[in-house]
């Protein structure tokens, strides 16, 4: 054996498993999500799960000896977040899933990066774009119209079911730049910050859900199969998905970690297919498959320049003295968000996914 590899298996063997599961995780919220939906209002599923996700970490808080914020500008910051991160695209993917199947809601997750990018350079001025991330978007863009399948026209409740699932995504754009812009300067721990945006969207549905749904249903009238849902959804997909999602970026960095984006479609279409029976049109992955190159392209992990190599530079003759300055540092590529771990399979969401898929988003 190589002793130059060792720690290298070694580093791979500490983060990986995490990795998967939390892929697993992200990737089957769908599913749970399509089954919450056969008995609750989308409204009332997402309140329900973002309920149980603030519980879990706010029990995981109280173990860790971690207070929450206490600024009111921070909960401010965390109420914007709260809505756009959490709260709104839990229920347009509910709203989405009542049209389409859960597998195709997992493949629109994974646009995430692509909304992130153009608002975070244009509206919150957090990064800056180049000719790269520009084609990046523009291959990603073409790929979600393949998804669309918008040749064969536009209309009907499996159309506007895909917009919501768009939609989604397009709130996790909004929400992870924001985080980064207003939140991520602070002292406060990423669990905290996450504890803070499940709370406020917490008390974000308890007032609109009975306005507009009614007032929801007691858990006990609930069937057990989804009420192991959206305990699920809650407690693992909402919630201690975070505290993997942060394991993962610190032992195996925040670039590696955000790969995660790649893999929750393909355990959504997987899990759909095996488990619901869920059945895909050929431009659907294909589409999918586009989106994805689009989003490494963008980030950089697909045509990156390799950083110069060495040239060996023989001495100055000894009569003609010279200084030679020593070489330059160069920086390394920028570790980009990967989904939401609040929103997601956010990723994002997130999918930041240049943000994602904070927590759920995990999601999701």
């Amino acid at each position: 054996m190589d002793p130059e590899l060792t720690p290298d298996r070694a580093a791979l063997r500490s983060w990986l498993p995490g990795f998967l599961a939390l892929a697993a995780i992200w990737g089957s919220s769908f599913l749970f999500i399509k089954i919450g939906i056969g008995e609750l209002h989308p409204l009332h599923l997402t309140l329900y799960r973002v309920g149980a996700g603030a519980v879990t970490l706010l029990l995981v808080l109280a173990v860790l000896r971690v207070r929450l914020p206490t600024e009111p500008r921070v909960w401010a910051h965390l109420t914007v977040v709260g809505a756009f991160g959490v709260a709104v695209p839990f229920t347009l993917f509910g709203y989405g899933e009542q049209r389409v199947d859960s597998m195709l809601a997992g493949i629109w997750n994974a646009t995430t990066p692509l909304v992130v990018l153009p608002l975070a350079v244009l509206v919150f001025r957090t990064e800056r774009l180049t000719a790269r991330r520009a084609a990046g978007m523009a291959l990603g863009f073409a790929g979600v119209l393949v998804v669309l399948g918008v040749w064969q026209g536009v209309g009907g409740t499996h159309f506007t079911g895909q917009l919501m699932c768009l939609g989604a995504a397009a709130c996790y754009g909004v929400a992870i730049p924001y985080q980064k812009r207003f939140l991520a300067g602070t002292a406060h721990s990423g669990l905290s910050l996450s504890a803070g945006q499940l709370l406020t969207a917490t008390a974000q549905l308890a007032v609109v859900a009975p306005l507009v749904a009614g007032a929801p249903p007691a858990p006990t009238g609930l069937s057990a199969e989804v009420l192991a849902s959206v305990l699920t959804l809650g407690a693992l997909g909402t919630g201690l998905a975070f505290v993997i999602n942060m394991r993962n970026i610190r032992v195996a960095g925040a670039s590696a970690a955000s790969t995660v984006t790649y893999l929750i479609p393909v355990f959504a279409v997987l899990i759909g297919v095996l488990v619901l029976d869920e059945r895909l049109t050929w431009h659907q992955p294909v589409g999918a498959l586009i989106v994805l190159l689009g989003v490494a392209v963008s980030q950089g992990l697909i045509g990156r320049r390799r950083p110069p190599t060495a040239v060996a530079v023989p001495p100055p003759a000894a009569d003609v003295p010279s200084t030679v300055a020593g070489p330059s540092t160069v920086a390394g590529p920028s570790a980009v968000a990967g989904p939401s771990a609040v929103a997601g399979p956010s990723a994002v969401a997130g999918p930041s996914a240049v943000a994602g898929p904070s927590a759920p988003s995990a999601l999701r």
